[in-house]
Order: structure tokens, then sequence, then C-alpha cells
């Protein structure tokens, strides 16, 4: 029976143990050889006991006996799971960061803590570091010193770094949207769950790491849950040079806003959020709007490139019939009449396209590999007497802000926007008509988009009233100012096609002449 308890209370603490998680205690060190024993003594027993851990010292190539003082530790507590590393090239505070967070990840870990070995932040409060990662509350804990601001200053920060520490803090929170307490503890924790789906490798290896993590945080939107922890400045070096730190983070903040609103690319900011790529833009002037107000109401429609059909929704509240046309299958799209499957770059689709008032191409020909093939395969399927409206929208490559960009000697595909990364063929206005004509269509409108700026800075007055003034000035300059080309044209009669109907035209009006001659 003996035997039986004990093998359940195996169990029972291996099933706590499980559910308390495998955490990783990181302390990254430079020059803390003073430190790094009181740093390692502070760690709580009963946190030790509760969980599954491993403690990492990365020493980053010190030159006192960090390294040294850390081995000997090691061999008089050999009951500790801890485990020191030494970098022979040092790699700066964001470097050691990033080799501890893949030693994380390439080791299972479930969450990852970081000390610094100079004793500043309280190991004594791991336990509320690493809960809410454990729990689900969060991806992301950071101990804040100026949740109560008084006490950062009662703890020692000296009174410039208080006041830079709010500036830099209130002007990130207005550039990124966010509501911090504070950017610039050290004091973190992280899920590594949450760390793989971060390109954080490519961040910085300098102190504004930790800037752009959280940035990289924000647009994965990750949860982040700051705590309140005491502020301790005792005879630690300062290895920080604070202008240049400032300088950097707020490039790197104004750098990830540019990015989001897809002027600017930088790669590390290249964060998938889980929201779909493709998005309608309504309530404000843009390439959807205009294609949903110049389809006639109750007309038959065809969408090519139509994804899911969400024009298609909306114009099924007009009225309209809509076929689909894409190269992914689906079943049951209750916004399409019909839906065909084709490859825009081979199209080989072959059904009678002479029902259709309306042919929809929007943000598809700067896609396909051979636009003219693309256009001409079109224009040949309609009979000589059938004139559909084809309304077309493409990124304009001149816009202003292109322009600009390449005047800094800028041309950087990224994730969405006139450079995405999908974008084959890009287009001018002058280019564009040029290849409408040349491949037998007659221009019947020329028109304008405005940015997007709602889904930039968001839809709201400010954004809005940006469509407006872009609006205004596409009046003065489209080429300069519009951010899409939009046209409406009509397919001039293929000359096969058109010389078929001429013979049988000719058959038909030469009976009839006969019939009259024998009268």
């Amino acid at each position: 029976m003996s035997y039986i308890c004990a093998i359940n209370s195996l169990r029972d603490k291996m099933q706590d143990q499980a559910k308390a998680g495998k955490v990783l205690i990181f302390i990254v060190a430079y020059n803390a050889e003073q430190h790094i024993e009181k740093v390692l003594n502070r760690i709580p027993s009963p946190f030790l006991e509760k969980h599954e851990y491993e403690i990492l010292i990365i020493d980053d190539s010190s030159e006192d006996k960090t390294y040294e003082v850390a081995k000997k530790y090691q061999q008089s507590n050999l009951s500790m799971n801890l485990r020191v590393l030494y970098n022979p090239i040092n790699q700066g505070y964001g470097g050691n960061q990033k080799l501890g967070y893949r030693y994380a990840i390439t080791n299972g870990f479930d969450a990852v803590v970081l000390l610094h070995g100079d004793g500043q932040y309280a190991p004594e409060l791991v336990e509320e570091m690493v809960d809410p990662l454990l729990n689900g509350e969060a991806e992301a804990v950071f101990g804040s010193r100026m949740i109560n601001k008084r006490d950062a200053l009662k703890g020692g920060m000296p009174y410039y770094k208080f006041i830079g520490n709010i500036i830099l803090t209130k002007f990130q929170n207005w550039i990124l949207n966010s509501g911090l307490y504070e950017f610039h503890s050290g004091y973190r924790a992280y899920s590594v769950t949450a760390l793989e789906r971060l390109p954080f490798e490519r961040n910085s290896n300098d102190f504004h790491f930790d800037t752009q993590i959280i940035i990289q945080l924000l647009l994965a939107k990750f949860r982040i849950k700051e705590i309140p922890i005491p502020t301790f400045y005792g005879d630690e070096i300062c290895h920080v040079n604070g202008i240049k730190y400032a300088w950097n983070v707020v490039v790197a903040s104004l750098q990830s806003k540019l990015h989001k609103m897809n002027i600017f690319y930088k790669i590390e900011y290249d964060v998938d959020d889980g929201a779909p790529h493709y998005q309608l833009k309504l309530g404000y002037t843009s390439s959807h709007t205009m294609a949903l107000k110049n389809t006639p109401a109750e007309s038959r429609v065809l969408d090519l490139g139509a994804g899911t059909g969400l024009i298609a929704k909306e114009l099924k509240k007009k009225g309209c019939k809509v076929t689909g046309l894409d190269m992914y299958p689906q079943e049951n799209n209750p916004h399409f009449e019909e839906y065909f499957v084709s490859n825009l770059d081979s199209p080989d689709f072959d059904f009678p396209m002479d029902s259709y008032d309306v042919v929809l191409m929007l943000d598809i020909i700067e896609h396909v590999n051979h636009p003219e093939y693309l256009m001409d395969f079109i224009r040949s399927k309609f009979h000589p007497t059938h004139r559909p409206k084809i309304i077309m929208t493409t990124p304009n490559i001149a816009f202003m802000v292109m322009r600009f960009q390449l005047l800094l000697g800028n041309f950087n595909y990224g994730k969405k926007g006139i450079l995405d990364r999908t974008h084959k063929r890009l287009f001018t206005y002058t280019t564009f008509l040029r290849m409408c004509k040349q491949t037998g269509y007659l221009v019947k409108k020329v028109g304008g988009v405005p940015a997007p700026f709602p889904e930039a800075i968001g839809n709201n007055w400010l954004g809005r009233f940006m469509v407006k003034v872009n609006n205004f000035l596409i009046k003065i300059s489209k080429r300069f100012f519009a951010y899409q080309i939009y046209v409406e044209l009509e397919p001039t009669p293929v000359v096969e096609k058109m010389l078929k109907y001429s013979i049988t035209e000719s058959d038909k009006k030469a009976k009839k002449l006969e019939e009259i001659t024998k009268q």
C-alpha cells in the first residue's frame, strides 16, 4: 500500500511540475564579478522547488572574472541546475539576449525570465514575473519601476534618467498606440511560444534591442502585462550611452510606424499579427468604394481575382449577380452565383463572358507575370458587339511617397502597399494607359485613388481628413498624388473574331440582297 502511495505522490508531484511549467532563468552578465553570487543567492528556493528550471548565465566576454566567479559558484552548488557560458566575442546587450532566447527555444522551455548580473532587478520577484505567462494571462511580463514613480526616485534612479524615461515612454506610447508604464526596464519575462513567432534575431545587438522586441510584441498583438518592481541603483557600472540610446529608441519607434503604414519596410518588423492579409477598405474613398459605386445595380459582374468574395458580398447588396474567379478552390460560397478556378498567370477558363455587364480587375494586374497576355486573353473572350465595362485598379509607382523614397535611395519591397512582395509588374499612369491601349482597350475614364490613411492611422477623423486632403491633391495631379490608378475600359473587337463576324454578317446581308433581287 505504501508503494502505491509513493507512486501516487510521485505522479502528483510530476503533474504539479508539468502545470508549473519549464522555466529558464536567464542572466546576462558583463563585468559582474562583484554581484553575480548575490544575484544567484537571491533567487527564491520555493520557486526552484516548484518549477522544472534551469539557470543560464552568459558572460558576454567580461574584462573581469565574472565567468570564473560564476563557475566557482556552480561547483559549490551542484544541486542547483546552473549552466555558465562564455562569449569569446562580445555580443552586446541585445546580442547576448538573442543567445539566451534561442537557447530557451531550442531546449523546449515554456517561459524565460531575464535577470541582470549586476543585481539591479530583484530576483525575488521571478515568481510574479513568470506566473502570468504560465497561466495564459500574457505572452510577456515587464517589471516596471514607473507604475509607482515616486518609488523610482526613492530607489535612487538619477533624476535625468527619471525624466528621460517618462518622456521617451510617452513618445513611444503615442507613436506605437500603446499604453505601457515603462519601455525601458530590463526586467522581462517572455513566453517561449511567443518568442518563436518573433524575428528577434534580426534586432540590434545594442541596448535598444529591448525597444525593438516590444515593438514586435505589439505588432504581433501579443498581450503584455506590467507588474510593479522596486528600483535599485547600487554601485554597478552603467554601460549605456544615454543620448545614443534615446536616439536609437526614437528612430526604431518611427521606423516601425512607417513600416506599419507601408511607407518604409523594415524586415525586423515584418511580424504576422494573425489578421487576414486582404480586407475591404470601406467608409472612405478607396479602390473598393470607387468600384462599388461605379458598378450599376442589378448588373451581372465577373470578378477576376475574387478571393473569398468580399467585394461580391457588397455587390450582392446592390442586387448584382457575381461570378467569382480565382486560383484557389472554394465550395458553397454564398456571395457568388458561380465560381471558377483559374490561375490568371496562365488563364485557361473557357466560359461565355458575353453575359457580363461589368468585369472587375481590382489590384490584380500587378500580380501576374505577363499583364499584356492576360489583357489579350480577356479581350478575346468577348463578342465584337459586346462592350462590357472593365474596371481596373493598380498601384501608382510614381506616387509622391515612392518618389521621395527613391530620392533617398530606397526601393524596399514589403508585406503590403505599393511595393508588396507579391507585385511583379509596376506601373505609372503613362505606362499603364499605354498598355491598356496597346492591348486593344478604349480608355473611358481615368481616376486616382488616395492612400488608405485610415488603415495606417485608424479609421478616425484624422484618417478620413487625410483622405479628403489627398483627394483634393489628386485633382491637381493624379500622376503625383494618387496612391492607385483607377480606370474604366471598353474592349475593342479582336481581329480574328471581327473577321468571322464580318463574314457571317456579310453572308446574311448577301442572302438578303439576293432575296430582294429575286423579287
